[in-house]
């Protein structure tokens, strides 16, 4: 299966401390580290990982950090050749805090802001190549919108994880395939209704992340099912909502049920999160089988 995403591509400079400050307060911190991001990268990374045929598209800085991000997507195995250089531009960059087992994040757009329409039209044509196309908001709006109306007139299938988030316009929450917000953003998006009514407007399309409380979504019949989390040793919770959306999309694209999808991006995640930074503990297709073995035997699913 051939997977793009159209995204941010972003250097993260996480840093750890013993908790999240509050505000106006200064701490100490324990380390920094300066580790290839950017939710269209990591999910891009997570979908290699298990095993899925992936192109990038977006644009970097021509500096030193927009050099080593298009590096390290070459050695994922992730195709590149249309991410484009932008002068005069820094490449985006996150700066992470992790504390507590959560972290807190700000993001500077940089090159990001560039993925625009006349950068769209020039990749449109190799974006009808691939089975399903993945978005997230860290790109202008204005171009999540065109390449939402593009892969829908084309029939393509498209996964928009909508964050950060902002309100969608009802035509491009039909339009997309499926809408994947976390429990925060789906407030943002559609109000402070509860959310078993959320989901069953939109059955098998809305699909709600809730970190330790695993992912709900309302199957065609119209029940609304939640795939509990598994169990996790916590090393840093950056990047597992992105390998959620990234295992999703494999399994998705595999034509998989929604609820086998969803546990096997659910294990996922969590492995993910065993690990440092948003990408070094994504898993691979192995790793996730075995886990999922596991946990059969151990009678926990």
């Amino acid at each position: 299966m051939k997977l793009a995403v159209v995204g941010s591509i972003n250097m993260d400079m996480t840093v750890t401390a013993e908790r999240i400050p509050k505000k106006g307060e200064t701490l100490k911190g324990d380390s920094v580290h300066y580790i290839p991001g950017g939710k269209g990268a990591n999910q891009a990374v997570a979908m290699a990982r298990l095993g899925a045929e992936v192109g990038m598209f977006g644009c970097v800085g021509d500096d030193q950090f927009g050099k080593d991000l298009v590096e390290n997507l070459q050695k994922e195995h992730i195709f590149t050749k249309h991410i484009a250089k932008i002068e005069d531009c820094p490449t985006g960059t996150a700066f992470i805090t992790v504390g507590e087992n959560d972290n807190t994040i700000v993001v500077v757009a940089g090159a990001n802001g560039k993925v625009d329409k006349a950068y769209v039209d020039s990749i449109k044509e190799e974006l009808k190549q691939y089975d399903m196309v993945v978005l997230q908001n860290e790109i202008p709006m204005e171009t999540v919108e065109y390449v939402v109306d593009l892969c829908s007139e084309a029939n393509i299938p498209i996964i928009l994880n909508p964050a950060p988030a902002c309100k969608l316009s009802e035509q491009i929450i039909k339009k997309v395939t499926y809408l994947t917000p976390n429990e925060h953003e789906v407030k943002l998006i559609f109000g402070e209704m509860p959310l078993e009514k959320i989901l069953k407007q939109y059955p098998e399309k809305l699909i709600v992340t809730q970190g330790s409380m695993g992912v709900s979504v309302c199957k065609k019949d119209g029940t609304v099912v939640t795939i509990p989390a598994r169990k996790a040793n916590v090393a840093d919770t950056t990047g597992a909502g992105d390998t959620l959306n990234g295992a999703f999309a494999v399994q998705a694209a595999g034509k998989k049920e929604m609820e086998e999808a969803l546990l096997y991006a659910n294990v996922a995640a969590s492995l993910s999160t065993e690990k440092f930074g948003a990408q070094g503990g994504m898993p691979t297709n192995q790793e996730v089988e075995l886990e999922l073995e596991k946990l059969r035997k151990d009678g926990a699913l």
